[in-house]
């Protein structure tokens, strides 16, 4: 294993959402800027990179939400390489809240190093894993294959986003933390156009959190480019759901993201897990897949 590397941030009120949490897509912030620290700690700053003519980017994500934070709470963010392949690295995360001490979520990023010039996969050198695992790592860990999704429901829902300006990164691609934003947004829309707004949903007093996020990357997306989000749902449970997403490029149907995420129900008072509400299940019912 790695050297473990810690950062802590503190949770700014913009970070949270309307439940008065940290937005889901936070939290990949806060794993992506302290695994570029983690880099710079061992040598491997921004400008480093910028002279070898390379980068990282990443290609997957998963990650368990197990508490929430809110405003003015001070997270520990604890990361370190799990292990390298030719050109492939995975980074594990784990999130506590400083005060109590407690894990709030854990996550792994698969990352991929790239030619800066080509955007091909490029060899890690061995000085760099030297730099990283000074005392080794162990055998490369297995990867599981990204879980099959079920075949779209003729209620499966889908919209269009255009990429803006501030959804990018210095690499000019859609950062990843801001596909998470796509997919909750495609989330909520379906959710309104079932007539479950959030509003609704508040004022019954219950919401709809994700548990579980599982992202893979699969092509880059641009300034402008038009994009289509699809979801639909499987596994529907007494408090729980699966959720599946596909982001294309509209222009020629492209896959550039699959995601799948774990829906619970819950009780906004006591942020228990709570029953579908049965006319919930029934407005839904086009939009799960039955396979």
């Amino acid at each position: 294993m790695s050297e473990r590397y810690e950062r802590e941030l503190r949770v700014r009120h913009y970070e949270c959402d309307a439940y008065g949490h940290v937005n889901h897509a936070t939290y990949l912030r806060y794993m992506q800027e302290t695994a570029f620290d983690a880099s710079a700690a061992v040598g491997y700053d921004l400008p480093a990179y910028e002279a070898l003519g390379r980068t990282w980017l990443v290609h997957g994500t998963e990650i368990n939400f197990l508490r929430p934070l809110t405003y003015g709470q001070t997270v520990v963010v604890r990361t370190w390489v799990e292990d390298f392949r030719r050109a492939t690295s995975r980074r594990r995360y784990e999130l506590r809240d400083r005060a109590a001490g407690e894990l709030v979520a854990e996550a792994h990023t698969d990352w991929i190093f790239l030619d800066t010039a080509t955007l091909r996969p490029a060899a890690i050198p061995p000085e760099m894993i030297a730099a990283f695992a000074p005392a080794g790592l162990p055998k490369a860990s297995p990867r599981d294959p990204f879980p099959e999704q079920p075949p779209p429901p003729p209620g499966m829902y889908q919209m269009r986003r255009r990429v803006r300006w501030s959804d990018l990164d210095a690499v000019g691609h859609v950062n990843n933390a801001v596909y998470l934003t796509y997919l909750e947004d495609c989330s909520l829309e379906q959710c309104r156009a079932l007539g479950w707004p959030a509003g609704r949903m508040l004022a019954e007093g219950f919401g709809i959190v994700g548990r579980r996020y599982r992202i893979r990357y699969l092509a880059p997306a641009l300034l402008d480019e038009e994009l289509q989000v699809r979801t639909w749902l499987s596994g529907v449970a007494r408090a729980t759901a699966v959720r599946h997403y596909l982001i294309e490029r509209a222009a020629d149907q492209t896959p550039l993201v699959i995601a799948e995420a774990l829906w619970v129900w819950v009780d906004l008072q006591t942020g228990r897990p709570v029953r579908i509400p049965a006319q919930m299940r029934l407005d839904f019912a086009a939009a799960v897949s039955t396979k």
